[in-house]
């Protein structure tokens, strides 16, 4: 099994350092950046499984990193804020992270969410040869096989985390998951109750599918429930 490489951006020697030594005993290839130029070179350079991105960073702050690199490739992104503040947290998710954590930390719960993620997209490459898996909800179509999804035969353009989500509801179609099931089952951890991570998928999902996401039709919101697809 190849080990995963994983770039980790983050000015603070001291936690850079934590986070390099810790993630180097699980055996994962760590590349590490200090700043926002040097972390878009490494990712354009290294072309990480997955980058650990902090918020505050000297020269582009990680706000910047993450939209450039969300526009440039599709690598799942953990991004990482000092501050208990919901704006930061939105604005990172909104951006097309896939995931935050808020300073200070357990060093254990990190390697959790890591190991979570980069097992969706192994997941996503393991695939019978020559089989083809698809889902089909109407006119959209859902290739796990490719990691895709197509509108109407466009291919859309999905984060990891969007592709995972809407996946899982198409193979669930018409059934109502809350909030908190759907980081079980789509996140694969207890998400300690922060749910506002799936609505804002929701909404990035409903621009994207949706002809108008302001009035839902494919992904609909079950008042009081949850969330589900329609066929």
């Amino acid at each position: 099994m190849t080990t995963a490489k994983i770039l980790v951006v983050e000015d603070d020697r001291n936690l850079l350092a934590a986070l390099k030594y810790n993630l180097q005993k699980e055996s994962y290839d760590v590349v590490t950046a200090a700043d926002g130029i040097e972390a878009l070179e490494a990712a354009r350079r290294e072309k990480p499984e997955l980058i650990i991105l902090d918020v505050m960073l000297p020269k582009l702050n990680g706000f910047e990193v993450c939209r450039i690199i969300r526009k440039e490739m599709t690598v799942p992104i953990l991004m990482l804020t000092a501050k208990n503040d919901e704006v930061d947290k939105i604005v990172g998710l909104e951006i097309g992270a896939d995931d935050y954590m808020t300073k200070p930390f357990s060093m254990r719960e990190l390697l959790a969410r890591v190991g979570a993620m980069l097992r969706r997209v192994e997941m996503a490459k393991i695939q019978p040869a020559g089989e083809k898996i698809t889902q089909q909800v109407s006119d959209l179509e859902i290739d796990s096989a490719r990691h895709q999804a197509f509108l109407r035969g466009s291919k859309l353009e999905l984060s990891p985390k969007e592709f995972d989500l809407l996946a899982f509801l198409a193979q669930n179609k018409g059934f109502v998951f809350n909030r908190e099931q759907l980081l079980e089952k789509v996140w694969g951890y207890d998400y300690a109750g922060d749910t506002r991570t799936v609505d804002v998928h929701i909404r990035w999902l409903r621009q994207k599918i949706e002809n108008d996401p302001a009035k839902p039709e494919r992904l609909v919101t079950v008042r009081g429930t949850g969330y589900k697809l329609e066929g």
